[in-house]
């Protein structure tokens, strides 16, 4: 089957933490022909540099002159993004425990997602654009918005594959990332809800392409 879209498209597909974002996005981008990009990556990129520069999370402005004096470079690619900070590739690092538990608190700070709106927001469509605020604070006018969410359950399942710590200590980090995400992440007014607990990746990326037809 064969999808076609104007070449302005935008479509959102936001979400709380391992509802799917990543997989669904990519996975529909390839099917439409057009790049996907993530949000995440370039929050994750940032927790990394603060991370390996020692900066304190909570010191916003330190955090802002390490982005201007180590920049970094989101870059879709078909199968995932890649986040470099000058000749270094930070993606490797992106999805580790390290990261994991101060993402949340780097995100908050209002200046951060300012950068990152910026990054995203100059970034020339058509594209899939995944995160926790796309639909909302960063591409509100969006054509196709999807909102996806599970069980966390089933979200601690998911991710136990892919972490090597047990899975009650991953669903007791879920949920703590949910409430620390409850302001950022929520639906669009004009989001499609997706509940993936009992679907497939298949199942789910399908909805989606029915959505934009």
């Amino acid at each position: 089957m064969y999808y076609h879209k104007p070449v302005t498209v935008i479509i959102t597909i936001d979400g709380i933490a391992a509802s799917g974002k990543s997989s669904v996005a990519s996975r529909v981008a390839s099917k439409l022909n057009i790049p996907y990009i993530s949000s995440g990556y370039l929050y994750r990129a940032v927790t990394y540099l603060v991370y390996v520069s020692q900066i304190d999370p909570s010191d916003q402005e330190a955090i802002v002159a390490a982005l201007h004096t180590h920049p970094l470079t989101l870059i879709p690619k078909p199968e995932e993004n890649e986040v470099w900070q000058g000749e270094e590739n930070y993606t490797p690092f992106l999805h580790t425990t390290e990261v994991d538990l101060t993402v949340s608190e780097i995100a908050r700070h209002a200046a951060v997602r300012t950068w990152v709106t910026e990054q995203l927001k100059d970034l020339p469509p058509p594209f899939v654009a995944e995160g926790r605020d796309m639909g909302t604070a960063v591409f509100p006018h969006a054509h196709h918005k999807f909102y996806l969410t599970a069980s966390v359950q089933v979200r601690a399942q998911r991710r136990a594959k892919e972490r090597p710590e047990d899975l009650e200590s991953i669903q007791a980090a879920l949920e703590m990332r949910d409430r620390e995400d409850r302001i950022q992440s929520k639906p669009a007014p004009d989001a499609v809800v997706i509940d993936t607990s009992d679907l497939t990746l298949d199942q789910v990326v399908e909805q989606i392409l029915k959505g934009v037809q």
